[in-house]
């Protein structure tokens, strides 16, 4: 992976009939979206060719080592900090197509603007074709602002937080939808809701769900207990620490268990906003031996714990504002490593955790059905290894990077084609 700046060498020229995928994120690198990093490794591996805008400098401290392995150049776009700047990235923009733009540019936030000018300029430096967002909030703003004034087409990949937050515009969203050459989401209960919402701007709307490497997630059906059967059963969740991950009602979950005499340990992997809020409970339940925050661990870490401990919980929730998880990928992770599987019902994960199947579901919320559910999950059971076989077969027929990385390319414009200032199609 090289880094540039703004004002840095762009790469090769590459013929006009190669596309190159200009993407724009909010931030890159993220430690939470690993989802990102295997996308444009997979899509890096079949030939593709790929440039990096990164809109937001990282916060994170921690990084996957899956990044070394990236090829693509990172550009970071620089956001004006007085008034001069903001008009020199303004004017340092495709003259006829910031003109073009310009009453759509007043509209958005001087930031988006000026971000839009300046990725609109990089994507011609680099010899960018096509322009893909993930997320369809600030990167795919700044991405279909860029296209119109480059006169290049857009695409982006819808998620979560980005269309039910209760901060989610429909409006902004619809227009997004309508303009983009083609729109991705990651699962169908996202596809059957954005048709359900947008009608009339959803026929280039697509499933692509996201993909796996699957070389790396080796499937371990054997347990650590089985050899040592005194050992206490032990549970792992991971994820950001907040509300829409539910991580307080699988600490209430072991209370409740301990209480019915079923002795069990949980590690929850992840840093976030409510670490302090679940260290209390955890101390006010007495449950410091039971159940540990460990910080954020690497997709190698957590891979490895999905190889040894013996339940995996994700007991999701909506959160008050609306948010909810869409389909996370450590959940298909932890289904490919073969380790029973316990979640909440919330938004897709019903497609992968199919109760009886390939995993327990259990109603967002419920304490009870969650305590029932992990209780019956660490015990030992043939039935039981064949729900994991059964997972792991499922992710591997529809969760293949190499799969989301074929169709993701078949949907790329194969040549440069001027998209009109109404939109890029």
């Amino acid at each position: 992976m090289s880094e540039q700046t703004a004002s840095g060498p762009s790469p090769a020229a590459t013929s006009p009939a190669a596309p190159v995928v200009g993407y724009v994120l909010k931030m890159y690198p993220r430690f939470s979206e690993t989802f990102v990093v295997s996308e444009i490794l997979a899509r890096e591996a079949q030939g593709e060719q790929i440039v990096i805008f990164s809109l937001r400098p990282t916060t994170d401290s921690r990084f996957h080592p899956e990044l070394a392995r990236v090829k693509a150049p990172v550009v970071h776009v620089p956001r004006p900090s007085s008034a001069t700047r903001l008009w020199d990235a303004l004017s340092a923009g495709p003259a006829s197509g910031v003109a073009e733009a310009w009453e759509e540019l007043r509209r958005h936030s001087h930031d988006e603007a000026a971000q839009a000018v300046a990725v609109a300029r990089l994507a011609r430096e680099h010899g960018v074709t096509h322009l893909h967002a993930h997320f369809a909030s600030v990167a795919t703003t700044v991405a279909r602002l860029a296209g119109r004034i480059a006169g290049l087409p857009y695409s982006f990949t819808a998620h979560a937080k980005d269309i039910f937050h209760q901060d989610v515009d429909p409006t902004d969203l619809k227009a997004k939808l309508a303009d983009a050459h083609h729109a991705i989401t990651i699962s169908g209960y996202n596809l059957a809701d954005l048709r359900r919402r947008f009608p009339e701007a959803t026929d280039t709307l697509q499933l692509v769900r996201n993909g796996l490497e699957l070389e790396r997630f080796p499937f371990t059906p054997d347990r650590a207990r089985r050899s040592d059967p005194a050992r206490v059963p032990r549970l792992l969740a991971v994820g950001r620490l907040v509300e829409k991950k539910g991580f307080s009602l699988l600490i209430e979950a072991v209370d409740m268990l301990r209480s019915r005499g079923v002795d069990v340990a949980a590690d929850i992997a992840g840093d976030g906003p409510l670490a302090g809020d679940l260290t209390a409970q955890i101390d006010r339940l007495g449950l410091d031996d039971r159940v540990r925050l460990l910080g954020p661990l690497t997709q190698a870490e957590v891979s490895a714990r999905l190889g040894t401990d013996d339940v995996f919980v994700a007991p999701f929730v909506v959160g008050s504002d609306g948010n909810a998880d869409g389909l996370p990928t450590v959940l298909l992770e932890a289904m490919a490593r073969g380790i029973r599987c316990v979640a909440a019902d919330v938004t897709a994960v019903g497609e992968v955790v199919v109760p009886g199947e390939t995993g327990w579901l259990v109603p967002s919320g419920d304490v009870g059905a969650l305590a029932d559910a992990v209780q019956e999950a660490v015990a030992e059971s043939s039935v039981h290894d064949q729900m994991v076989h059964r997972a792991r077969a499922l992710v591997e027929e529809h969760f293949d990077s190499r799969r989301q990385a074929a169709a993701l390319r078949a949907l790329v414009p194969v040549e440069r084609t001027a998209a009109p200032v109404g939109g890029a199609r």
